[in-house]
């Protein structure tokens, strides 16, 4: 990848996991939960959700050692899943709306991409490949069933109560393994699944930009 096309994909990496977390606080904030509103987060200006591993390092590490996946995460939108007015669905709401987001916008660069590749306007149809090719990766990325990644969230919010709060207990463990787990989940995926990953992140790919 070009010098010029690297460098526009972290920035378009870093305001995608922006815009992603901002999804979240705005589902919950359109459900009953002001926590992210009031916390200053339902905002696109970069500094208040930048985390320094997943925003900065490793997306770049990621990009810089040309493996083809990009993906990276912002500091989580803080929500208090008992404000929600929808107690039974409010959660995966919420959970979700990150991901519709990125395959949003995604699906909007790809058609502008498309127009450009016709049009001629080769440059600015890569710029905007480019950008749909990190929302590809959030999204499919952050459907993985795994805590805290949103299809988790997702599956454990649409699971009946008893099932729900096993795979909560799963969730706090993992989370209390802190950045050690994440290390062996990053380990297994990309020993495990990176391959596929990529093969459906690039037909999927093909299919919105018709390249």
């Amino acid at each position: 990848m070009e010098p010029n096309l690297l460098i526009f994909s972290i920035i378009a990496l870093i305001f995608s996991v922006i815009i992603h977390e901002v999804a979240h606080g705005w589902a919950a904030n359109s459900l009953g939960d002001p926590t992210a509103k009031l916390a200053g987060r339902l905002t696109l200006n970069p500094i208040p959700h930048i985390d320094l591993w997943g925003t900065i390092i490793i997306p770049g590490l990621m990009i810089f050692s040309g493996t083809g996946l990009i993906f990276g995460w912002a500091k989580p939108v803080p929500y208090n899943p008992y404000n929600l007015r929808n107690q039974r669905w409010g959660e995966a709401a919420v959970a979700i709306a990150g991901v519709a987001t990125n395959f949003f916008l995604a699906i909007l660069f790809g058609l502008l991409a498309r127009y450009a590749y016709a049009s001629g306007a080769v440059a600015f149809g890569d710029l905007a490949a480019v950008v749909v090719l990190v929302n590809l990766s959030l999204g499919i990325f952050n459907l993985f069933p795994f805590p805290p990644l949103d299809g988790y969230t997702f599956l454990r919010s649409i699971l009946p109560y008893k099932s729900a709060m096993a795979f909560r207990g799963f969730e706090e463990r993992v989370m209390r393994g802190g950045f050690l787990t994440l290390i062996v989940f990053l380990f297994v995926f990309s020993y495990f699944l990176v391959k596929p990953f990529t093969a459906l992140m690039l037909y999927i790919f093909r299919l919105i930009v018709g390249v």
